[in-house]
Formats: structure tokens, C-alpha cells, sequence
């Protein structure tokens, strides 16, 4: 067996377990801000809230490139989302 292998497909993995722990987190945080504030006599929790929305939307969005990334390296994307060649825009 290949150890070096199994390794970088483990650093890879935990690549993209982390920020998915930390989007599931910002979920309960953006559920937990609006579901407080439907019980009367309680104000709207909007640093919860909005501590939330970036947990959700930071490590969505940093699986979004790094999948994007990986498939733009094995050319599995399509032509509108491949890097284009700075000698192309010189028209």
C-alpha cells in the first residue's frame, strides 16, 4: 500500500469536513436567532444572526473553489469557468 497516498487523501478529507462543520454551525446559529425571536418578549438576536450568515457563507464558499479548483485542474469544467489566457484579452 501506498501510505503517502492514504495521507493526502486524509489531509483532503479533513480539507473539506472543517468547513463544513463550521457551515452546519452557522446554520443551528441562524435557526437558533430566528426561532428565539418568535417567543414574545424577546428582542431579535442580530449578532447571532449575522455570526452566522458568515459561517454559512465563508466555508461554502471556500468549498465552492476548492472543488472549482480541482476540477478546473483535471479540465472537468465548462469553457465559460476555465481561466482564460491573458495573451486572449490583448485584442
Amino acid at each position: 500500500m501506498n501510505t503517502p497516498l492514504i495521507g493526502q487523501k486524509l489531509i483532503a478529507l479533513m480539507i473539506m469536513v472543517i468547513p463544513a462543520a463550521l457551515a452546519m454551525y452557522g446554520i443551528k446559529l441562524i435557526r437558533d436567532a430566528l426561532f428565539y425571536s418568535a417567543t414574545p418578549d424577546a428582542d431579535f438576536l442580530w449578532g447571532k444572526l449575522l455570526l452566522g450568515l458568515v459561517l454559512f457563507a465563508g466555508p461554502v464558499s471556500f468549498i465552492g473553489g476548492f472543488i472549482l479548483h480541482h476540477d478546473r485542474k483535471r479540465n472537468r469544467v465548462q469553457p465559460r469557468f476555465m481561466k482564460r489566457d491573458p495573451e486572449d484579452d490583448e485584442d
